[in-house]
């Protein structure tokens, strides 16, 4: 059924209703129609017929709802007799059924939510007890340095906080712009590379060729001394870019203290009264550290942040048009109008089923997994200065992403276009997706299979991985001993579970047969991802575990989302008292969430001053706490502007260059 025939329906019934409740209001009060409104009470004689006029009888009033209401259950039996109550039982059944399922999944959903906020809580505290001092515990990053006349960025850092905090400064490195340098190392790392694999190659004819265009002109050159010549004249431009960049100063700078509650201090006091200048946040792991944007002013970081979501938006709304397309897939008739030469081969019941089963969520997984490495690049155009930030900006926009494209624009039949002026009018938003989603619960069994079964499996199989190892083994003839370990994609990974969740939560009474799916999902994937975690996976930085706010928020709204559905359904459904005694739900969750925010929330962006004074206070009786403060001093300096040395006078592998080319990789 269109949308606009049910709403026009749905207007026409709720207007007769409104009409008849009005109408029936005042002719019951009329004496002419007592036999009409009330027959078995003037058969038994338990009502007068009144004859004088009475202004009342002509206003509508809802007294007969207190009248239909008072009498208790004990006295309609004796009144009217089982059957009649039995029959009232049936509503009031049905009712408390649907009622008392979405107040007790609510219910257990929070206090799962609960349970897991302080158990992580609990181990952020105890991780940080039990671990060894930090670098990015004892530093915050200032950006937005504004430098006095005649005076460096270095001189500024340091006269402003040895002024402020005396007691606390140890030390800082100032932020230089190293684009164009570590550009260079790069090319030099790649060379140094290629020269090694030249100068191993024991087939001489194959390390010389021509030096020309295309190498099929010009004479004969050794490729290794070719090569070599080719890696000191890099090595020096390095080094001269080096020197040159040594006065470059970006307005940036690590500024470390020598306790955690010190750098705490600085991290959430302003230290201007420009609340845009000397901007203190917290530092990342030195690891962790993305030094593309260091240069980018307050203003350019705004604007970024502007035309980031901007492009966000207009990503979406392109997105919508492969789900018309696979809503087209699952209706069959309108297939066989785009496509009527089809008409034979999807009477083909095999084919059909594909068709509508199978097909539509591949294509719609397809396309959904060129969004992720889409939003990681928008969210490095944001100006954060660390990995994990960049990924856990982009898990957020592809979860929201997802839910938007995926669920609403699949639930509302694929023509989100033409109903998104339904949610110009909110009170229509729970009867239209009351009537939407149940009515695609089949497309999300097989998005669960096709998404979620598949991709765990392949995961575990590495598809991608094994043929791009094959291949470069292939025709880049690399050595079995050279591969990089990978990170595991939280930015993909975390929103395709956290969606099944919503998946989960919104048809847990509309269509409990996805259940049985995702529960086997689940088991699969924490016994998939534990071993490639175990085997697979590397952590080059840490985040203690500030993705799980995603995961408290997503549940939130799930639940939420949840409660509207049931709302709008027990309207359709013709039980008002059902819809009236679910709003308070959303509410009491929405509280439960202010106070989950209010209770754990806050640990996941700082350490209470009651974990870093006695961190502190432990570090005192450290005796290695003086080497700490030595390399900390050192530990935010920019990778590109230590000092490199490309040597090939050993076959090992554990030459300055090879150092380099790790520095390079950890930054």
């Amino acid at each position: 059924m269109i949308l606009s025939a049910l709403l026009t329906s749905v207007g026409i019934n709720l207007g007769l209703c409104l009409l008849f409740f009005t109408l029936y209001s005042i002719l019951r009060k009329q004496p002419s129609n007592i036999t009409v409104y009330a027959p078995r009470l003037v058969a038994e004689h338990k009502i007068e017929q009144r004859r004088q006029f009475n202004l009342e009888r002509l206003l509508p009033s809802p007294g007969w709802v207190r009248q239909a209401w008072q009498p208790t259950e004990e006295e309609l039996l004796s009144l009217l007799g089982l059957d009649a109550v039995v029959f009232t039982r049936v509503f009031i059944f049905r009712l408390w059924i649907h009622f008392s399922a979405a107040y007790i999944f609510s219910g257990v959903v929070c206090y799962l939510l609960y349970y897991e906020l302080s158990y992580i809580s609990d181990k952020i505290i105890k991780c940080f007890y039990s671990c060894k001092p930090l670098p990015h515990d004892f530093t915050v990053l200032v950006r937005g340095i504004s430098t006095s006349l005649g005076h460096t960025v270095s001189e500024d850092v340091e006269s402003f906080f040895t002024e402020y905090y005396p007691s606390t400064y140890l030390s800082h490195s100032v932020v230089r712009r190293t684009s164009k340098l570590r550009s260079l190392i790069s090319n030099a790392d790649k060379l140094y590379e290629k020269l090694t694999r030249v100068k191993s190659n024991k087939d001489t004819p194959r390390r010389f060729k021509r030096d020309g265009p295309l190498g099929l002109f010009g004479r004969q050159v050794d490729l290794a001394d070719h090569d070599e010549k080719k890696l000191e004249d890099l090595e020096e431009r390095v080094r001269i870019e080096q020197s040159l960049l040594a006065g470059q100063e970006v307005p940036a700078a690590f500024v470390s203290f020598k306790t955690r509650f010190g750098a705490a201090t600085a991290l959430h006091i302003q230290q201007r009264i420009n609340p845009t200048k000397w901007v203190t946040e917290q530092a990342p792991e030195p690891q962790d550290i993305h030094w593309a944007f260091f240069s980018a002013s307050f203003l350019r970081r705004w604007i970024s942040n502007l035309a980031v979501v901007a492009a966000c938006i207009a990503i979406t709304i392109l997105f919508l048009i492969p789900v018309v397309i696979v809503q087209g897939l699952t209706n069959l008739d309108q297939l066989e109008t785009w496509f009527p030469f089809l008409e034979g081969l999807l009477k083909i019941t095999f084919i059909s089923e594909v068709i509508t089963g199978y097909l539509p969520s591949l294509i719609l997984q397809l396309f959904l997994s060129l969004i992720p490495p889409v939003m990681v690049v928008l969210s490095s155009m944001q100006g954060y200065i660390a990995f994990s930030q960049i990924q856990k900006s982009a898990c957020i926009k592809v979860l929201w992403f997802t839910i938007w494209n995926i669920f609403f624009a699949n639930v509302l039949s694929g023509s989100a276009l033409y109903r998104v002026n339904v949610f110009l009018d909110l009170k229509n938003i729970p009867t239209v997706l009351a009537e939407a989603v149940p009515a695609q619960a089949s497309f999300f069994i097989a998005y669960v299979v096709t998404s979620g079964w598949t991709s765990v499996s392949s995961e575990l199989f590495r598809l991608l991985p094994l043929i791009f190892h094959v291949l470069a083994k292939v025709f880049a003839r690399k050595d079995a001993e050279e591969f990089e370990v990978p990170q595991i994609p939280y930015h993909s990974e975390i929103p395709k579970i956290i969606f099944f969740g919503v998946l989960g939560i919104t048809y847990f009474f509309l269509a409990p047969l996805i259940l049985p799916f995702l529960l086997i999902y689940y088991c699969m994937g924490y016994i998939v991802y534990r071993n490639q975690l175990l085997n697979v996976y590397i952590c080059k930085y840490e985040t203690s575990g500030k993705f799980w706010p995603i995961v408290h928020s997503s549940t939130i709204f799930s639940l939420v989302l949840m409660h509207i559905i049931a709302i709008g359904i027990f309207g359709l459904k013709n039980l008002p008292l059902a819809s009236g005694l679910m709003v308070p739900l959303p509410v009491l969750t929405l509280l439960f969430n202010r106070y989950c925010q209010k209770r754990f929330l806050p640990l996941f962006k700082a350490y209470p001053a009651e974990c870093l004074i006695k961190k502190d206070s432990e570090d005192q009786n450290d005796p290695t706490i003086g080497e700490f403060y030595n390399k900390l001093a050192t530990a935010y300096e920019d990778p590109a502007m230590r000092p490199t040395q490309y040597s090939l006078s050993t076959d090992s592998r554990s030459t300055p260059l090879l150092q380099a080319a790790e520095v390079e990789n950890l930054a």
